[in-house]
């Protein structure tokens, strides 16, 4: 395969692709939907050689995609179900994401499975646990992961101190892997531009266009101008996730897939607060419990509850983050407390129903993800999980190709993403940069596994403008130089894209990242042409909607939380579907 440098997206290119995807040549294919699917679809398309559109009428990775666990996993729940399949294709796609396509960005990391009993419980969770390693070996390439193995009580708490002493009796210790699931997605947007694939964020779709029952593309709004545009496609490919019945809905058909939305939230602590080197997995009456290792925080979550709010806001309440830290701190030496919370983080999960609606003429069907067409020119894809992202994508695009498939097969298992190829030689020429701008071994290594090879252009960017190789003030685990690079090659629009999806300061900071406003701002304008008036609503919208996030997290149920979050207005509202365009 051959090696494509990733394309810089930014505000213009946005504009370019919009003009570029309404041409009278029309697409091959267009994706609606800017997660991972979606931008897995969109560089499955391009790399097939197809016209490709993708567009998604928030930032990309805004709904579920950005509101992960962040785990790259076989799913150890599927043994439970026998279900071997779909375990090992999983574990296959994290290795190969582990090993070959994204080796910056997905690290593997170690889970402890505690044990409460000595003999049955070590013999049937050991031998899962071995199963799962097994299925994890049946591949060709090298193993990307260390085998498990079994601790002892002592040993235990040598790796994980603040495990409650009389909570296991030991435990097993194997090994999944976690990504920052945004720049996953903005990764692969990025990738797929490389190859061709036109790329517009904040830009909705109100309307499906038909001749006769044939879709023929789709009626799209530009949001940041209001600008209405008409693009022509072969195949439209909706990936929209929780909004998959709505987007449905656009053809007039009757037909498609069924979709409930299911609410699960995280908390986040400071490292300090619990001792600990590994990873534990708990199993709770409602969902599996995790407490990851992320960075300079332990990632608590999640829960399970249908949600029947607005999908575009979701927002952990009271009640959620109590049920969080009642089940941490069922195991933990020093129990956590609400103060100990410095940000949490809602998503939804798009759970497919069994069985398509009526009037859908086929479907392709595994136990994760279906591919279905409820009308000529419409496919839809929805369900699945992180993991197989790149699964979902080949299948959406074998089922729009049809017979075609066979001839242009999917090449996406041998597509490095971008930042992957160049990372070995970005690692030896790290200490090197370190030196020279005074970089800690931790931000040194925050970088590698943010950018990859394409450090390369950050330290470029720094030998231009000097002041970009220093940390923010108000958030000194960031440089400068990662928000210039956000808005000048990660398509930048507001400054909520940099908090909430090219940062994580939205969350990892008690503050929101708030002490660092003002200096992002700085950066951010003279790129995107903001005049003052600008750069400050912008600042005001940010800072709106932390405060509205922050009450909403002291309400005790959905609606309340919803109604609180909704005090504060989006930057960029999106359109009612069910209103005249």
């Amino acid at each position: 395969m051959s090696i494509v440098t990733a394309t810089a997206l930014t505000a213009q290119t946005r504009t370019e692709a919009l003009a570029a995807m309404s041409d009278d040549a029309g697409l091959d294919v267009l994706v609606v939907g800017g997660g991972v699917t979606g931008a897995g679809i969109a560089l499955d398309a391009a790399t097939r050689g197809l016209r490709t559109g993708i567009v998604e009428a928030q930032d990309w990775a805004s709904g579920t995609s950005s509101r992960s666990s962040k785990l790259v996993h076989g799913g150890l729940r599927y043994l439970q179900m026998l279900d071997f399949h779909l375990v090992h294709e999983a574990l296959n796609e994290r290795d190969l994401l582990l090993s070959e396509l994204a080796p910056h960005l997905v690290r593997a990391v170690p889970f402890l499975y505690p044990l409460e009993h000595r003999v049955w419980q070590r013999f049937y969770v050991g031998s899962g646990v071995g199963l799962y390693d097994a299925l994890a070996s049946l591949s060709s390439r090298r193993r990307a992961t260390p085998f498990h193995k079994h601790l002892s009580h002592t040993q235990l708490h040598k790796v994980f101190p603040d495990l409650r002493s009389d909570a296991a009796i030991g435990a097993i210790q194997y090994w999944d892997a976690q990504v920052d699931d945004a720049r996953l997605v903005v990764t692969l947007v990025r990738t797929a531009a490389a190859y061709g694939a036109l790329a517009a964020s904040r830009t909705q779709v109100v309307e499906l266009t038909k001749q006769g029952e044939q879709v023929t593309g789709a009626v799209v709004v530009d949001l940041e101008t209001g600008e209405q545009r008409t693009i022509k496609a072969t195949t439209v490919i909706n990936a929209t996730g929780v909004w998959t019945e709505k987007t449905e809905a656009l053809a007039g058909t009757e037909g498609g897939l069924r979709v409930l939305a299911s609410k699960g939230i995280h908390i986040v602590v400071p490292r300090e607060r619990i001792r600990g080197e590994r990873g534990l997995i708990l199993q709770t009456e409602k969902s599996v419990l995790f407490v990851i290792p992320w960075s300079r925080y332990w990632v608590i979550g999640t829960t399970d509850t249908a949600y029947t709010e607005d999908p575009v806001h979701p927002v952990a309440t009271a009640e959620d983050i109590d049920y969080v830290l009642d089940h941490a701190n069922a195991v933990l030496r020093d129990p956590l407390t609400r103060d100990d919370v410095i940000g949490t983080w809602a998503g939804l999960r798009p759970l497919l129903q069994p069985g398509t609606k009526e009037g859908t003429s086929s479907a392709k069907v595994s136990r994760e993800h279906t591919t279905a067409s409820p009308t000529p020119g419409l496919v839809v894809i929805a369900g699945g999980k992180l993991t197989t992202y790149r699964v979902m994508a080949k299948d959406a695009v074998d089922f729009a190709l049809g017979e075609q498939a066979r001839t242009t097969p999917s090449i996406t298992d041998r597509v490095p993403l971008a930042g992957a190829v160049g990372f070995a030689t970005a690692r030896r020429k790290a200490r090197g940069w370190a030196d020279t701008y005074g970089w800690t071994k931790q931000i040194t290594d925050h970088l590698l596994h943010r950018y990859g090879g394409q450090l390369r252009d950050i330290v470029a960017a720094i030998e231009t403008q000097p002041d970009l190789a220093k940390p923010l003030e108000g958030a000194p685990d960031y440089l400068r130089a990662e928000i210039a690079f956000a808005a000048t090659h990660e398509q930048v629009v507001h400054l909520e894209d940099v908090m909430l999806h090219r940062t994580r300061l939205t969350y990892e900071q008690r503050d929101g990242g708030a002490a660092a406003l003002d200096e992002i701002v700085e950066i951010l304008t003279p790129i995107l042409g903001w005049d003052a008036e600008r750069a400050a609503a912008e600042k005001q919208s940010y800072l709106d909607r932390r405060a509205a996030e922050e009450a909403a997290a002291q309400t005790t149920s959905d609606a309340e939380g919803a109604l609180a979050r909704a005090r504060a207005r989006d930057i960029v509202p999106m359109r009612p579907l069910d209103a005249p365009t």
